[in-house]
């Protein structure tokens, strides 16, 4: 009976957790049994093998492509460098440039400058305030060079202001027609002759509000006169200024005398003439008006207006002027500085 029992017991427990007979359970349990892991098929196997050849095919494919990709574009931009440009969407400057960000680009756009044009210097041949304030209303509308060209005959004719003031008028028109708006030019050099004879002793005063009361003279005029005469900081805004500065977002200011406010508030007052000189030379020989030589122009990674002018760099070479083109600068006597520099000296007027 305690066999009996003992085996019913034993079925019991067993049933609870094997799987049970035929007789519902009254026989004997059977063992359990792990499930059977399933085998794939030879079909299956080889579909996943190919799957996992395949993804790793396209990850490799796509590494490959992304090198490649990477590969390309530093070969692009190892061939600007070359050509000493950027492409536009390299070079501008954020959206919403912030002061600081903006003061930092245009004093490195002032250095770079200082490094290429070391002997910038006024492009008026001069050799006392008189004559450089002279020469430079006299610059109104036409080149420097034109104006330098003129000048010598001029100055000796009429070496002093007192010589000028007293001046036929019809004689200085026909010495001066080669600058254009010769009429006015004359009227407006013999005005400031007399203002200086009978306000100032026959001297140039340094002052801007005595200079600007002169006739002719404006503030552009009268910060040539005081930077380069007196050394006396100012910022001459001619069109080249005022176009370069607007093209590389300095200020979007169209008026000269915001325009020199505006300028003059990123830089220290000390480099304003320098800087003057540096961003007008630079107006004349390669970022022109019409047609920059953006391709070969030394700023481009700095400029927002990179791609206007030519990229191409052996087309843009060919747009230089003056000693960057090795053509003959704008002054028949310009400073040693600038013929040491390779620059050449432009020819008198009527010279072939």
């Amino acid at each position: 009976m305690q066999a009996q029992g003992a085996v019913r017991v034993a079925a019991h427990r067993d049933s609870a957790v094997g799987e049970q007979g035929s007789d519902g359970g009254r026989g004997r349990a059977k063992p359990t049994k792990k499930a059977p892991v399933k085998k794939k098929s030879t079909a299956s196997a080889t579909a996943d093998s190919a799957s996992a050849a395949a993804s790793s095919a396209t990850t490799t494919e796509t590494t490959t492509e992304s090198a490649s990709e990477r590969a390309s574009e530093r070969a692009r931009a190892r061939a600007r460098s070359a050509a000493g440009a950027k492409s536009a969407a390299a070079v501008e400057p954020p959206k919403a440039e912030s002061r600081i960000a903006l003061v930092r680009r245009a004093r490195r756009i002032n250095r770079e400058l200082a490094e290429v044009f070391p002997y910038a210097h006024p492009e008026l041949d001069f050799e006392n305030p008189f004559q450089l304030v002279v020469a430079t209303v006299l610059s109104a509308q036409t080149t420097d060079l034109r104006v330098n060209q003129t000048t010598p005959a001029l100055f000796a004719k009429y070496p002093t202001p007192e010589d000028l003031a007293a001046a036929n008028p019809e004689e200085v028109e026909e010495i001066l027609r080669p600058t254009g708006f010769f009429r006015a030019k004359t009227k407006s050099v013999i005005g400031l002759s007399k203002a200086l004879v009978e306000d100032f002793g026959g001297e140039v005063p340094g002052r801007l509000e005595d200079l600007v009361k002169l006739p002719g003279v404006g503030r552009k005029t009268a910060f040539v006169v005081l930077g380069n005469a007196f050394g006396r900081p100012g910022i001459t805004v001619d069109t080249h200024f005022q176009r370069l500065v607007r093209r590389w977002k300095w200020t979007e200011e169209t008026d000269p005398d915001k325009i020199e406010a505006a300028v003059g508030a990123l830089f220290p007052k000390s480099e304003w003439t320098d800087l003057s000189h540096h961003v007008i030379w630079h107006g004349r020989r390669i970022c022109h008006a019409r047609k920059p030589a953006c391709g070969a122009c030394p700023i481009a990674p700095l400029c927002p207006a990179y791609g206007e002018g030519e990229t191409d760099p052996d087309k843009a070479r060919k747009l230089l002027k003056y000693e960057k083109g090795g053509l003959p600068g704008q002054r028949l006597n310009p400073p040693q500085v600038y013929l040491d520099a390779g620059g050449r000296p432009a020819p008198p007027l009527g010279a072939a």
